[in-house]
């Protein structure tokens, strides 16, 4: 029993030796399916994994920077770092953002359950780039989700979906990035957020919150009106 006790305490954490932890941490090991230890996935959860599924202009943008850097290599035989700076718009970056963030809070929220938490990586590592984490406050929110997701396409593009094992993000994003101060960069294991317009997240959540108020509201109406004729 005691055993047992101690491998349940140590699941997830740098003690288990069986199960990933940055996958328990995480939802997302750089080593995937090569990994050494196990990626359980859960049968339920609040949270929901849309793996890669925000596109970043600033990920492509980078990627194109290295294919030259390694068509330099090809040519000289040496290893070639050449000086990058971004030619993107930030202003417009952060409204394109903006759009993808308010386009998926309304669809989920009116059509599949209440929305705790919304968290968009922007790492530039190929397990985090893009990755979408949406957590319900209902699980079995969070399976419709998956369900539906699946099935659907966005920007000419298929979603793919499933349940995360991630239900705390404390310790899964990184405090250097929000400080401006990781020297790890975009490679980073743990979470870069991209974080919505704080006005914009703000209006969203408080009319999620209104939304699901009157919905209530209405359908105790409707169940004391049925009560009522029978």
């Amino acid at each position: 029993m005691s055993s047992y006790h101690n491998q349940h305490r140590a699941y997830g954490s740098e003690q288990d030796k069986v199960n990933c932890t940055f996958y328990y941490k995480i939802g997302a090991c750089r080593h995937g399916a090569k990994c050494s230890r196990k990626h359980i996935q859960p049968a339920s959860s609040h949270t929901v994994l849309c793996p890669n599924f925000f596109q970043n202009p600033l990920y492509a943008e980078q990627l194109a920077h290295r294919q030259l850097e390694k068509e330099k290599e090809d040519t000289t035989g040496a290893p070639t770092l050449l000086p990058f700076a971004s030619k993107l718009d930030p202003s417009k970056l952060q409204q394109d953002f903006d759009a993808f963030y308010k386009d998926l809070c309304v669809e989920l929220a009116t059509n599949i359950g209440e929305i705790d938490e919304i968290i968009v990586c922007e790492n530039t590592n190929a397990h985090l780039n893009g990755n979408v984490y949406i957590k319900f406050l209902k699980e079995a929110a969070a399976l419709k989700c998956v369900s539906i997701l699946n099935n659907r396409w966005y920007d000419g593009r298929p979603i793919y979906a499933e349940l995360s094992p991630v239900e705390n993000f404390n310790d899964s994003v990184c405090r250097q990035w929000d400080a401006q101060d990781c020297n790890r960069g975009g490679l980073c294991n743990f979470m870069h957020v991209k974080r919505p317009t704080k006005s914009l997240a703000s209006d969203i959540f408080k009319s999620q919150r209104k939304y699901y108020i009157q919905k209530a509201e209405e359908e105790a109406i409707h169940g004391a009106y049925s009560r009522a004729r029978v």
